[in-house]
């Protein structure tokens, strides 16, 4: 019987201590509760438990959690309007955000750092698609998101240093477009996916879309990022790479994608204000990713949308 209790109590202390090994900043958000479904024993952190631009919180964190490992979703983002009318908001809080924890983590020896980045880093133009880690800084981003990007390329080269100055463990990811279940669908800060859905959801005859149609971008269901944060977790993989689906569709392939899975096809598609289109392309390769993951296979853009609007269905409703 004391045998018993001290194994429930040992037990008990082992998975009290795994929660603590994990902090997930921006828990909140699309990615945040991806990953939560399976790694439920890291600790998710929102703005309203922590405010990442002031150091003192920071610490408050550290020393409450102590974590082993940080997984860093946070940052301040938005579509490309807001990112054209407050390009100092983007860069200033991305930059401080980004900054304070990097150098919060240093100090409280966090051993692991695993950032979550986006392939709106990558050059307006490139001379060959898809993109390699490489290519990162082969020219500036697109004049849409500048400020953003440059902020998230930041933190790139400020891991980098870290971990070419202090030999740290730590590591970024560049995933491309996402969607999923929990996106902000009431929110105009929405991923175009998700958007498209519950446009498609509350259309009887037609939808419009900012632009003209023609830009190509990736989409990835947030499921497929969630599963290989957690594998590089698993399996202490310190390697920057891309993370992306290897299809590629115009803007409004992916419109036509969507009112099919959705089973809605008799939706018309009207484009509006074409001068909305953003950055044309920004397709990347994730050769690197595959060689280290082996036989992972992303969701297809049917079966994700699929799944996204049956459930915003039954939550809408």
């Amino acid at each position: 019987m004391i045998f018993i209790v001290i194994y429930y109590y040992l037990k008990l202390d082992i998975h009290m201590e795994s929660k603590k090994n994990i902090i997930v900043t921006g828990g909140s958000g699309l990615v945040g509760k991806h990953l939560n479904k399976i790694l439920p024993n890291a600790i998710y952190l929102s703005s309203k438990d922590c405010n990442l631009m002031n150091m003192n919180e920071i610490d408050s964190m550290m020393e409450n959690y102590n974590p082993r490992i940080v997984i860093h979703l946070a940052a301040k983002v938005g579509g490309i309007l807001d990112n054209i009318n407050y390009p100092v908001d983007y860069i200033e809080q991305n930059l401080i955000i980004n900054g304070n924890l990097l150098r919060k983590c240093h100090e409280y020896n966090v051993e692991r750092v695993i950032a979550i980045l986006s392939t709106c880093i990558y050059p307006d133009k490139a001379d060959k698609y898809p993109m390699s880690e490489n290519n990162l800084f082969n020219g500036p981003p697109a004049d849409t998101n500048f400020s953003y990007a440059l902020s998230k390329r930041a933190m790139a080269v400020h891991i980098e240093s870290y971990v070419k100055q202090y030999q740290k463990q730590w590591c970024y990811l560049i995933p491309c477009n996402l969607y999923g279940e929990y996106d902000k669908f009431e929110h105009h800060h929405s991923h175009f996916v998700s958007a498209l859905i519950k446009k498609i959801y509350k259309a009887e005859d037609s939808i419009e879309l900012l632009g003209s149609g023609k830009p190509l971008r990736q989409f990835m269901y947030a499921d497929d990022l969630a599963n290989i944060i957690k594998y590089f977790i698993d399996n202490k993989v310190n390697e920057n790479v891309n993370v992306a689906p290897n299809y590629t569709y115009s803007i409004d392939e992916i419109a036509r994608i969507g009112i099919k899975s959705c089973g809605k096809e008799h939706l018309k598609i009207i484009y509006k204000n074409q001068k909305l289109d953003g950055q044309f392309r920004k397709d990347v390769d994730s050769s690197k990713l595959l060689n280290i993951v082996g036989d992972f296979k992303f969701t297809s853009l049917e079966e994700g949308i699929k799944k996204v609007y049956d459930n915003f269905s039954k939550r809408y409703n």
